[in-house]
């Protein structure tokens, strides 16, 4: 159960915030038409891949093992079903971590942002499509390069739909951002994930209840169909089954590739995930690159000044619509201010000295601010986006030189330890600190004893109270589910990475430039730096050659740079074959047996190439050595 500490703070929350202010619950019921009958969605095999009905504990009072602001954050995000927004629009929410948007043409539907996997998508289209006919789809559109975002794309079109010129919409560079990000560090990002969106926690009181954002990520099949049609610029205008948008191009805020889109016929506006109801991640738990709050802002003032005129609803791709103008500028304007606010403090108080630490401590949110519910940090935070901005402009190092080269964790957990009198003691003082609900220090001595003694019982029991107790008490949805997943780890098993997003979908969405970039960063290194070989794949387009010279592969495409040493070995095919023999997908034995390649040189090159490539571990250690 939740420590008497614990309980206490959380029941405090209740005086500090408007808990009887309903003006969510109203807008999050507003517009509902009806939800699925059966609650489980399965994969082909069978496998429950999400569970409408799992959260319907949420209905009850906020037990003491939850703090009060995200148990409210979480009943309004559990709600699903499918929505109307306005007259022709409609959203399903609640049937994954993001919401599917579909706009009514003349004689289809355009599908915005299609969630996470096929399972999930296709039944939120067929939901929609219970209730509003059978309509085609006529038009997909990805708003930004997050895979909750695209890919659920297989189970709302196919290839026939593509070849009878469905259009697919997206803004300029989401191809290259949508693979590459879940390619490059991919695997660390989808073991983080794990703790970051909590997949194996139970969802219950003392478990999962919800991210924030969202209630977690879906666990289906991800796909990704490359898009027909790229938006450029600001003020680029489509049209869709006669549905009219007027796209605003917003790079580098909540994604690196990302837009919002005014619907004027509709009078409404699509806020992708530039502003939803809490505070964004301006750089995640699960790791990204770091985002610009100060452009995000700007953006934010540029889609009032260009779109609210002429608005009376304004959704995004997550939580429930705002309708009035007077309240859709209230709501833009108070997030542009949230971001802006944190990035000017930040760098305020940076040039006064202060560390991320200290920043992240001493950063305090404008009253007006903190009394809207939107703003608060349900899924990003004041503590960890205050150090990403810090991270922005400094990087890692915090100018003290006793920070510049310090012992790695088990080395310095080691010397630590030693200083305080041995495992046994500092263990011993750990459980006089919990005690007196000094939850914070039990974790961050406890972890010196488990990098000493990972074996140690007694450190991880203690650890993982510690955590469980930090977890209740978060009102950040990604914070409390890292906590009691760490504790997880520490009490039963290693609970691995439940979401695949590196699908045979995004792998082969990936250019040649970036296959090549994506076996660069497999190399073993130190097991290469005497090895010497370069091998070229002629392809009838262009060549590609691979050389691997101390201990890195380098690739030039086409015209073969005249610094490289001839080719060991020169391999003819088709440029398909090539990227699927980098994929891994096939093997050059299975190519030349088959007739579709041709070796000349020494034949063993490429065997000896993949012999210097490592294999990435999804299961890798986070709360032990």
């Amino acid at each position: 159960m939740a420590e008497p500490s614990v309980a206490e703070a959380n029941a405090k929350t209740y005086g500090r915030f408007p808990f009887d202010d309903m003006r969510d619950f109203d807008d999050a019921r507003r517009g509902f038409v009806a939800t699925a009958d059966d609650p489980v969605v399965t994969d082909a095999e069978g496998r429950t891949v999400w569970d409408l009905s799992a959260y319907e504990f949420l209905d009850g009072d906020c037990p003491d093992t939850a703090n009060p602001s995200l148990w409210r954050q979480s009943r309004l995000v559990a709600r699903h079903g499918l929505f109307e927004v306005t007259k022709g629009i409609y959203q399903v929410r609640g049937f994954d971590l993001s919401n599917m948007t579909l706009v009514e043409g003349d004689h289809g539907v355009l599908v915005i942002d299609p969630l996470i996997c096929a399972e999930t998508a296709a039944a939120a289209l067929a939901l929609y499509r219970r209730h509003r006919g059978e309509r085609p789809v006529s038009g997909v559109l990805y708003t930004h390069s997050h895979i909750d975002h695209f890919g659920g794309v297989r189970g709302v079109i196919g290839q026939a739909d593509l070849d009878a010129g469905v259009p697919v919409i997206a803004p300029q560079g989401f191809m290259h951002h949508a693979a590459s990000e879940n390619v490059y560090a991919g695997t660390a990002m989808a073991r983080r994930t794990a703790y970051m969106y909590g997949p194996a926690l139970p969802p219950g009181e003392r478990g999962q209840i919800g991210a924030g954002l969202g209630q977690t990520t879906s666990t289906g099949t991800s796909g990704l169909i490359a898009p027909t049609l790229d938006v450029t610029a600001t003020g680029q205008r489509e049209t869709v089954d006669g549905i009219t948008m007027v796209f605003q191009l917003t790079p580098g805020t909540e994604a690196p590739a990302e837009l919002n889109i005014h619907f004027p016929g509709h009078a409404a506006l699509c806020m992708a995930e530039n502003a939803t109801h809490n505070q964004h991640n301006l750089l995640t738990l699960r790791g990204a690159e770091v985002r610009d709050p100060r452009v995000w802002a700007q953006y934010l003032t540029e889609a009032v000044r260009l779109f609210v005129g002429d608005v009376d609803v304004a959704f995004a791709s997550h939580h429930w619509p705002t309708w009035g103008r007077e309240n859709i500028v209230r709501f833009l304007t108070e997030q542009r201010d949230l971001y802006a606010y944190l990035h000017d403090q930040t760098l305020r108080m940076i040039n006064e000295g202060l560390t991320p630490l200290e920043i992240a401590e001493t950063m305090r949110m404008p009253p007006a601010l903190e009394r809207a519910w939107h703003t608060h940090g349900y899924y990003g935070s004041v503590s960890h986006n205050t150090k990403a901005i810090y991270q922005r402009y400094l990087g890692w190092f915090d100018g003290n030189p006793a920070h510049l080269w310090e012992h790695p964790p088990v080395e310095a957990a080691a010397r630590y330890v030693d200083f305080m009198g041995g495992c046994d003691t500092v263990l011993d003082k750990a459980q006089e600190s919990f005690a007196r609900g000094d939850y914070r220090w039990v974790a961050q001595v406890v972890n010196h004893v488990l990098f000493t003694d990972p074996a140690n019982s007694r450190a991880r029991s203690l650890q993982a109270d510690a955590l469980e107790q930090l977890g209740y008490g978060c009102e950040n949805g990604t914070w409390r589910n890292v906590y009691l997943t760490g504790a997880l780890e520490l009490r039963s098993r290693p609970v691995g990475t439940p979401t695949v997003t590196a699908s045979p979908d995004l792998m082969s969405a990936l250019t040649l430039e970036q296959l090549c970039d994506a076996l660069a960063i497999r190399v073993d290194g130190p097991g290469s730096w005497d090895t010497e070989l370069t091998i070229r794949f002629i392809t009838p387009d262009r060549p590609v050659t691979l050389r691997l010279h101390n201990g890195v592969l380098t690739h030039t495409i086409g015209t073969p740079d005249p610094s490289v040493p001839d080719p060991d070995a020169e391999v003819t095919l088709t440029e398909a074959d090539l990227r699927d023999l980098l994929l891994g997908t096939t093997d050059l034995a299975t190519l030349t047996g088959q007739d579709q390649a041709r070796i000349t040189g020494d034949s063993s090159t490429f065997t000896r190439l993949l012999g210097h490539l490592t294999t990435p571990d999804p299961d890798f250690a986070i709360v032990l050595p």
